[in-house]
């Protein structure tokens, strides 16, 4: 256990218990307190050193209170073009009066569930999971009706007010009933400057034949500190798609892990880490294979300048009954400097012997013979780079089926590139 525990401001979150959920709460207190924060020599957190970073950042923390949000600011966060329905929340709290009523779709508070929380993203794997569990205030539960299919794509937006507290603890329990299908998108919006840290839990429970694609953007300020835990189970027949999109960000960990439970099953995991300044971007991803006859992909692409930093780890584990299995993982990198850094470690652990599994990973510079190559027809320096940094992600927007979050998406990288592509 970290001693850094007695002495680190998050301690002082767990001496006041929050209400409700009392012995869910309990146990994430006591698998936080048995893990201890991570510390440097921490395997899994070896190159995010998020402990010494939120002593640095912060003396104290407070739980972020709700707050009030008009029409304005909602329609002014949407993205141009988005055509669907939205889910409105403000430090993790829902506001059922700007969200949209969707037909098959039941949104409610946690506090007025009786949901097992912690029984698919389990305190015990993660500290900051277990910090969340036990002292999240707001929250909600999405629940999606059996044979319903969703027809437009469902934005999720978190408004952000660091001065209404500087702990903000989403927490969405997501569950779809048989044969389900919906798109959604997330996304945090940050309405005031202010150094914040965000540590968010997602389970997501699909359902037979069931149908979900989750996408995330990560666009906050630059002082922001992120974590995020989702972790889904996927049944007989059914698929889950992630496309995460990470922007800025002071430093930022995603863990995202896919349970295959069922055969048929299918899990999709897809990113694309464009870093500059000093901004620092952590993806940790599993896949558990447990069941025959199931698929897995998975594709992480980073372009890293300035004094950017980027991580990758991704585990995938075919247990020894999981026949039959498909399972690809691959990272890509591309450093445009010198003081850019990346580290990826592909992993995969195989007890089954009727398997087609594959990873691996690159790191290196632009083509410089594709660059000569495009100069030498016309195109000049900056738009040759930007066309083979946009090639090089566009594998990984390619799988964002929704066109207007994947032209938003475009926009933002075309800006980032410093170039226009169109």
């Amino acid at each position: 256990m970290s001693t850094l525990l007695d002495t680190h401001p998050l301690e002082k979150i767990l001496e006041n218990p929050q209400k409700d959920f009392h012995s869910v709460r309990a146990m994430g207190k006591d698998a936080f307190l048995k893990q201890g924060l991570p510390s440097a020599k921490a395997e899994e957190y070896k190159f995010t050193n998020l402990t010494k970073k939120l002593s640095q950042n912060f003396d104290s923390f407070e739980i972020a209170a709700d707050f009030e949000l008009t029409e304005e600011q909602v329609n002014h966060a949407i993205f141009e073009g988005f055509d669907g329905y939205r889910l409105v929340f403000a430090n993790g709290y829902f506001h059922d009066g700007l969200s949209s009523k969707i037909e098959g779709l039941t949104i409610s508070k946690l506090e007025e569930s009786s949901l097992p929380l912690g029984s698919i993203a389990k305190a015990e794997k993660d500290p900051f999971a277990a910090l969340n569990q036990a002292s999240f205030e707001g929250g909600a539960q999405i629940a999606l009706a059996k044979n319903t299919q969703i027809d437009k794509p469902i934005l999720i937006l978190n408004f952000i007010n660091p001065s209404n507290g500087n702990l903000i603890q989403p927490r969405i329990w997501f569950e779809t009933g048989d044969f389900g299908e919906a798109t959604f998108i997330e996304q945090q919006i940050q309405l005031e400057a202010g150094d914040y840290f965000l540590n968010e839990v997602k389970e997501i429970k699909g359902g037979r034949n069931s149908h979900i694609h989750w996408y995330r953007i990560q666009n906050e300020g630059k002082d922001a500190i992120s974590m995020s835990n989702i972790e889904t189970d996927i049944q007989q027949d059914a698929t889950f798609t992630s496309v995460n999109i990470s922007l800025s960000g002071h430093m930022v960990r995603n863990n995202l892990s896919l349970n295959l439970l069922g055969s048929n099953s299918e899990g999709n995991m897809y990113g694309l880490y464009l870093t500059n300044g000093n901004t620092h971007v952590d993806n940790h991803t599993n896949v558990d294979h447990t069941i025959p006859h199931a698929e897995s992909n998975e594709l992480y692409k980073g372009v890293l300048t300035d004094n950017s930093r980027g991580v990758f780890n991704g585990k995938i584990f075919v247990r020894q009954d999981a026949q039959k299995t498909n399972a690809f993982q691959q990272n890509n990198n591309i450093l445009l400097s010198e003081n850019a850094t990346v580290n990826t470690k592909p992993q995969l652990e195989i007890w089954a012997d009727d398997v087609k599994c594959s990873h691996g990973c690159t790191t290196g510079q632009l083509d410089e013979e594709a660059l000569f190559y495009l100069q030498a027809r016309g195109i000049g320096k900056d738009k040759a780079k930007g066309l083979l940094l946009y090639a090089f992600a566009g594998e990984v927007l390619e799988n964002i089926k929704d066109d207007s979050f994947k032209a938003y998406c475009i926009n933002l990288i075309q800006e980032r590139l410093g170039t226009n592509l169109s």
